[in-house]
């Protein structure tokens, strides 16, 4: 069988962060989403998504194809539905598609908003679903545990160094290459995953449960609550409290960072803080792109939505429930408004236009110094968010 995952109608709801990958792509736990069907599956999942991301997400067809719904995140009782599925066939749960089945000439039809006019099987059993950006911190911890099980299952952890206070240390894992010196590990309140090549510096102090991606870093007395995951080749430090860091990405100085996701290659500058709670204790709410207004995330605690390749200079603040898009550049005193469109360059005092030639620039030389090339496929990706975003940038 071949497995595609379709990026469903919450698509734009998950935007700045979906304006660059599908939404399976999206880290929540350890790992993404697609990388977690490729385990329950054992096998290799294609995306099917937005054409202008086509080229680095590509579509594979075969001759008969199981579509699964992008957003959901796999159990044990859910693949088996799923591989129970014949041609012409979709489950259904509380309305939404969440798979189904076609044959190569029914994929070239295929409309992941009108899927039910297959033959429908219900779903009864419950599941989790990221629909909206505060969802992934907010389902953090438990999709944490759930990878750290299955990652961790029957293999054995290095050595963890006898400098460091742990308590539970049955719940903490090192990959090979991992360093941690000196540190307070608290894995009693959840399972701590330290990746390949990562480093905890000393004096850090972590609860779980947390996870650090690959050569990632963890600076010098960093305090960390979880849930909190750290993705690949990114660097923390300061105070973070259920925080999802998708990649490439650094937060490296004293500041608070909570309740918040950011996206890769963004840069935080020393002393960034977030507001995640309003002074009122009142519901968050947050720049929604499909309904164009702000809406209610049903939420007490909501800091920063950040998109990729978007930074901020030192000491920026921002309130509670701030969206940033792709791209945007961030600096001065005072907070920034509430909702920064994509390709902003600017502050309290004012916004204008970040130039596409010198937002690639930068782009370039980041990229660079993680050995990765901003090559054309990627330009164009970024291209066609500049014109998408285009609406949002109406600076006065």
């Amino acid at each position: 069988m071949n497995y595609i995952l379709f990026d469903n109608r919450y698509r734009d709801h998950l935007l700045p962060l979906t304006y660059t990958r599908p939404i399976a792509d999206l880290r929540i736990g350890i790992i993404t989403i697609r990388e977690k069907w490729e385990h329950f599956l054992n096998s290799k999942c294609s995306h099917f998504t937005q054409d202008y991301l086509g080229e680095k997400f590509q579509l594979i067809s075969k001759s008969e194809n199981t579509l699964i719904n992008g957003g959901l995140i796999p159990d044990a009782n859910l693949v088996k539905s799923i591989q129970s599925l014949n041609a012409g066939q979709s489950l259904i749960a509380d309305g939404e598609c969440i798979a189904v089945c076609l044959t190569a000439e029914g994929l070239t039809s295929f409309n992941p908003c009108n899927a039910r006019i297959y033959e429908e099987i219900i779903f009864e059993s419950k599941f989790l679903q990221v629909t909206f950006p505060y969802d992934i911190f907010s389902l953090n911890g438990e999709c944490l545990k759930q990878d750290f099980e299955w990652l961790t299952k029957g293999k054995r952890s290095e050595v963890l160094s006898s400098t460091n206070q742990v308590l539970a240390p049955e719940n903490v894992f090192l990959e090979e290459g991992a360093k941690v010196e000196c540190a307070i590990l608290n894995a009693s309140t959840g399972p701590i995953y330290i990746g390949r090549d990562a480093e905890i510096m000393e004096g850090s102090v972590i609860r779980g449960p947390f996870a650090l991606g690959e050569s990632s870093t963890v600076k010098l007395s960093a305090k960390i609550y979880g849930p909190t995951t750290i993705g690949p080749h990114s660097k923390v430090g300061g105070e973070l409290n259920n925080v999802v860091i998708q990649g490439y990405s650094n937060k490296g100085h004293d500041g608070f960072l909570g309740n918040s996701v950011i996206g890769e290659w963004c840069n935080l500058g020393a002393d960034t803080n977030n507001s995640n709670l309003k002074n009122n204790y009142a519901e968050v709410k947050v720049w929604n792109y499909v309904e164009n207004r702000f809406k209610g995330t049903g939420l007490q605690f909501c800091g920063l939505i950040m998109g990729d390749h978007s930074k901020c200079g030192i000491n920026t603040m921002f309130n509670t429930g701030t969206v940033v898009g792709v791209f945007a550049n961030i600096f001065g005193s005072g907070f920034p408004r509430n909702f920064v469109p994509s390709f902003a360059w600017g502050g309290p005092q004012g916004f204008q236009e970040y130039k596409k030639v010198a937002a690639f620039y930068v782009a370039k030389l980041v990229m660079e110094r993680r050995h990765i090339e901003f090559d054309e496929v990627e330009k164009k990706i970024l291209e066609h968010v500049f014109e998408q975003s285009q609406k949002y940038r109406r600076f006065s």
